[in-house]
């Protein structure tokens, strides 16, 4: 047998199925809380609503044990599940293992900031308040800046900590899992602009009717 075919079964070993799954069962429980809080809404926003749950559940349950474990130690030498996640996300980009000071600050500032933004945005949505698109363009572009200096800082560095020899850790691990949180807020940061573009054309129409 060729080390090449070795190779790929070795890829999916028991934590790599139970974090995928773990990843689908958050998914999930940001569908079914968005339907139940979001039968108000729109569809569209019902859409929104499922990611906006999904990024909140995932930057408390799974960043913020990064973070604890990070403060008072390292992943690497952790004994926990959520140890043994981040360690298999660290296959593909190691920096998460060994508390790196440039990852632990954006996790900080993204499970304490973002995540309340999240809940701030969700509570917007569903009561439809003015501030709902002030709150969205600020967590979008907070999202936007944390992807941003995650890997800015190793590219120029030559990228020394990311494993991109297989297609699960590049295009699994680190393209789809990372690329979610830039097309997303994205994609919500073009819907805020269309929203505010109508609420000014609206209010110059009525500005209009009333010196006419």
């Amino acid at each position: 047998m060729s080390a090449e075919s070795e190779e790929i079964p070795a890829l999916f070993t028991p934590v790599t199925i139970y974090s995928l799954l773990a990843c689908g069962a958050q998914f999930a429980a940001g569908y079914v809380l968005a339907q139940l809080w979001g039968k108000k809404c729109s569809g569209t926003d019902r859409l929104v609503l499922v990611w906006l749950f999904y990024d909140a559940i995932v930057h408390i349950t799974l960043e913020g044990p990064f973070v604890y474990m990070s403060l008072t130690g390292t992943v690497a030498t952790s004994d926990n599940i959520f140890a043994e996640l981040w360690k298999e996300y660290g296959k593909a980009d190691t920096r998460w293992l060994h508390s790196d000071p440039t990852i632990v600050s954006l996790e900080l500032l993204t499970v304490v900031l973002d995540g309340w933004l999240a809940l701030v945005l969700i509570y917007a949505i569903i009561k439809d308040k003015h501030y709902r698109h002030f709150v969205q363009i600020t967590l979008c572009v907070c999202e936007l800046y944390g992807g941003w200096m995650t890997f800015c800082p190793d590219w120029l560095a030559g990228s020394p900590s990311l494993n991109t020899g297989n297609w699960l850790y590049l295009w699994v691990y680190l393209v789809f899992f990372n690329g979610v949180w830039v097309v997303l807020p994205v994609l919500l940061l073009w819907q805020s602009w269309l929203a505010l573009k109508k609420t000014h054309q609206s209010q110059s129409a009525l500005a209009e009717r009333k010196v006419q």
